[in-house]
């Protein structure tokens, strides 16, 4: 299955680039690319494409009211924010306004693509460097939590625990290697049966699930 795609941004240099970049992949199709929002909706509407990447900041209409209208008219599409914005609110709201990921523009290539793969599989995906601003987010709107019982404190090992505090915090794989000097392919490992052990299918529903849990704030006994 090709996954469709519309880019919409007013740099029509980042467009080119992005289009070239994805046009690479055997997968994915850009459909078409607007340079503003009401031409996004516009062509949304003609081409009814599976991927959206939009970015926040356009002359007019602007990313956020964008997104919004985009959700109403086009709801089937995954929508994924592709900004330099790093503001925690911006993040907020655009997942509050039916953003499926929130990604910044200094993403690696192979990374991008990835995205757009599990955005259209329906997961979110969050930048790492944006996970910790969301869970801190999380944290001061919610109300302080037991810590966790002890039956699931034992589903996660010693090592899993410190890996669960890292993505709390918004580490990359690779600094978590590095942080626990361990190599960037076990890291991989450890998140992947951290997901299968909590039934969870993102690095951000782990970090928002030791928030509540207590976790992230657990030392190692």
């Amino acid at each position: 299955m090709t996954i469709r795609i519309l880019l919409v941004d007013d740099h029509s240099l980042f467009r080119s680039g992005v289009r070239q970049l994805l046009q690479r992949e055997a997968d994915l199709e850009v459909v078409a690319e607007a340079a503003d929002g009401i031409e996004g909706i516009k062509r949304a509407k003609e081409f009814h494409p599976d991927v959206i990447l939009l970015d926040l900041n356009m002359p007019g209409l602007s990313g956020l009211e964008t997104l919004q209208l985009l959700v109403q008219d086009v709801p089937t599409a995954a929508i994924i924010i592709l900004t330099v914005s790093e503001e925690a609110d911006e993040l907020g709201q655009a997942l509050r306004d039916g953003a499926r990921g929130y990604l910044i523009k200094n993403i690696e290539a192979e990374a991008l693509t990835t995205a757009i793969r599990k955005a259209h599989r329906g997961e979110p995906v969050i930048a790492d460097s944006m996970t910790a601003k969301l869970v801190a987010q999380f944290r001061a709107q919610s109300v302080p939590v037991a810590a966790p019982l002890p039956a699931e404190r034992d589903k996660l090992t010693t090592r899993e625990r410190e890996i669960v505090q890292c993505l709390a915090r918004g580490e990359s794989n690779k600094q978590i290697a590095r942080h626990l000097d361990v190599a960037e392919s076990t890291v991989k490992i450890h998140v992947q049966n951290i997901l299968k052990k909590l039934n969870l299918t993102s690095r951000v529903q782990v970090a928002v699930y030791a928030v509540e849990h207590g976790i992230s704030d657990m030392a190692a006994p």
